[in-house]
């Protein structure tokens, strides 16, 4: 917009003093009319005045045409910008949405994870509890009081299992460094190898809410690589800089072409990104087809 007010005033100004100039130059000619008036011929005089006549209508000409590319530029430039405003909006609403059912996800699992642990847990840990104390006061022992201590076990490994997916027990006890170092160890067998490293101390805390983020963010990569990649070994390292929280992620898989947007959205990278983009942080990914797959993350530490 300043760019067009100040080319707009500098042709204006240049039109008036065009027209300072032509005036000048017409009371000059026609003082040279008057004066050679005597000696001149008329068709002379005739001649002087439509080349006077020519020489204004061409420079108005030309102030008109770039005028109009001026108006034309102008135009342009606040339709690309206005454009570019609805792109932007559309990316911010698509990012709330994704992060609002993210967050509505994330309490959904705590609240079932602490119903399933405080109250289903404790009511089978009773039942056992008691079949055990009437089994030992009556001295009764048979095949079926056997089995049913046996699903009422399992009953709650699994239990106990499926809170711990929803949200580790070790994350909210012991914190994020130390979960982060569990699940490269649960999720190593004979196939892949996840190895950890990190110059972060195991029992430094950090707000709740980041750790479950990361943690998540972690979570959801990891099984990328185990599902994805056909990596035999993937490595993560964390680190502190500058109160940036650095995650580094990088496996010897397959590899892809980032270049592919059905790619990235199969890998479900786009909640990703998005779970990242809220804390204001960037999400970089470098991958080539049969070169592996490095991923860097760097998030703001919280206040």
């Amino acid at each position: 917009m300043r760019v067009f007010r100040t080319l707009t005033l500098f042709l204006l100004i240049i039109s008036f003093n065009g027209n300072l100039v032509f005036c000048q130059q017409s009371k000059i000619l026609k003082e040279n009319i008057q004066q050679q008036h005597a000696k001149t011929p008329v068709s002379e005089l005739h001649k002087l005045v439509q080349l006077r006549n020519k020489k204004i209508v061409s420079l108005t000409i030309l102030l008109v045409i770039i005028l109009f590319f001026l108006f034309y530029f102008f135009y342009q430039n606040n339709k690309l910008k206005q454009k570019i405003k609805r792109k932007d909006v559309k990316q911010k609403i698509l990012l709330n949405i994704i992060n609002s059912g993210i967050d509505t996800q994330e309490t959904e699992r705590k609240k079932i994870a602490s119903f399933l642990h405080d109250n289903i847990n404790s009511l089978l840990s009773s039942a056992g509890l008691h079949l055990n104390t009437f089994t030992a006061q009556n001295n009764i022992e048979s095949e079926e009081i056997r089995k049913t201590k046996d699903i009422l076990a399992q009953a709650h490994d699994l239990l106990r299992d499926m809170s711990h997916d929803l949200v580790p027990s070790l994350l909210v006890r012991f914190g994020l460094i130390y979960a982060l170092e569990d699940l490269c160890e649960r999720n190593s067998n004979s196939s892949i190898n996840f190895q950890f490293s990190s110059t972060i101390p195991t029992d430094k805390r950090y707000v709740e809410k980041f750790e479950m983020k990361i943690y998540f963010i972690v979570s959801e990569l990891f099984n990328n690589i185990i599902k994805h990649s056909n990596a035999k070994t993937a490595a993560i390292n964390l680190k502190e800089n500058q109160n940036i929280f650095i995650i580094k992620i990088d496996d010897d898989g397959v590899g892809f072409d980032t270049k592919k947007t059905n790619a990235t959205e199969g890998f479900g990278l786009n909640r990703i990104k998005a779970r990242i983009k809220k804390f204001r942080g960037t999400f970089n990914i470098i991958s080539k087809v049969n070169h592996g797959t490095t991923i860097k993350i760097k998030i703001p530490l919280p206040h």
